[in-house]
């Protein structure tokens, strides 16, 4: 994948997180590679979600568009 596939991905995977929890933030949803932790960190907060609930949204989202 080339880097503007990663970041439409990406772009993608944010709009879907924001549909499943409205009160999500583009500043919530800040990543920075090799940060998972402090973006599902961050999720959790703002949603009360727990840890595995993000990561299963996270991962379902982002297969959608990574294993194409």
């Amino acid at each position: 994948m080339t880097p503007l596939e990663i970041k439409g991905g990406w772009n993608i995977t944010k709009g879907k997180l924001k549909q499943k929890w409205a009160t999500l933030t583009d500043d919530d949803l800040q990543y920075d590679e090799g940060q998972p932790d402090e973006l599902f960190g961050r999720i959790q907060k703002r949603t009360g979600e727990t840890r595995e609930a993000v990561e299963k949204a996270y991962k379902e989202f982002r297969s959608d568009w990574s294993c194409n």
